[in-house]
This record gives C-alpha cells, sequence and structure tokens, in this order.
C-alpha cells in the first residue's frame, strides 16, 4: 500500500525558508511522477513542481528561482526547498504520486499524503 508522509512544513516570516520533505513507502519513485501541490485558503489546490520518471523537473513558473525539487531515490524522499517564502505561499502543501504527470492522473487515480501546513506572515 503506497504511503506518503509530508513535513517540514510551519510559521515562517516573509523572506524566510522552509524545506519540505515527502516520505514514501510502498512505491518506486523511479517509475512514477511525483509532486507537490499546494492550496491556499479559498483556492483550489494548484501544482507547485513535478518530476517525471526521467528525471525531468516542472516548477510553477511564478515559483522558479524561489522553489526547487528534488528527490533521493535512495532514501525514497522528495524535497521542495522553499526561499524568499511570500505571503502568498501560505497553505497546505500535498506530496503526492502518480502514473503519469497529467492532472488527470493524479486526480483520478494518484496517491495523496495529509499534507502539512505553511504559513508567511509579512
Amino acid at each position: 500500500q503506497v504511503h506518503l508522509v509530508e513535513s517540514g512544513g510551519g510559521s515562517v516570516q516573509a523572506g524566510g525558508s522552509l524545506r519540505l520533505s515527502c516520505a514514501a513507502s510502498g512505491y518506486t519513485y523511479s517509475d512514477n511522477c511525483m509532486a507537490w501541490f499546494r492550496q491556499a485558503p479559498g483556492k483550489e489546490r494548484e501544482g507547485v513542481a513535478s518530476i517525471a520518471p526521467d528525471g525531468q523537473t516542472h516548477i510553477l513558473d511564478p515559483l522558479k528561482g524561489r522553489f526547487t525539487f528534488s528527490k533521493d531515490n535512495a532514501g525514497n524522499t522528495l524535497y521542495l526547498q522553499m526561499n524568499d517564502l511570500k505571503p502568498e505561499d501560505t497553505g497546505m502543501y500535498y506530496c503526492a504520486a502518480a502514473i503519469t504527470c497529467s492532472l488527470a492522473d493524479f486526480q483520478s487515480r494518484g496517491y495523496w499524503g495529509q499534507g502539512t501546513q505553511v504559513t508567511v506572515s509579512s
């Protein structure tokens, strides 16, 4: 059974940094797409970053330069390094896995963690 557990969230002031981690079990990173999503209060969930089986990464354009996504195959852990955080980055951050990187796959048959809260104060 696939199990994803996020950690590393917290409360920081604007300009601060956080590193989120996602520990997975019962799943093979190298054969699947892994991604981070976030959901701000009152807003829809949005994709933040993804990494395909071939290692190709994608980060939401407005976040490029501040967010970095990486994975550790040996440790079965994903990381989302977030720098220069802004109040608009506040939200629940979710780790997810799916067969492909398409949003449809994540929504219909993806695996999701419980999320970790990130709060950025001005």
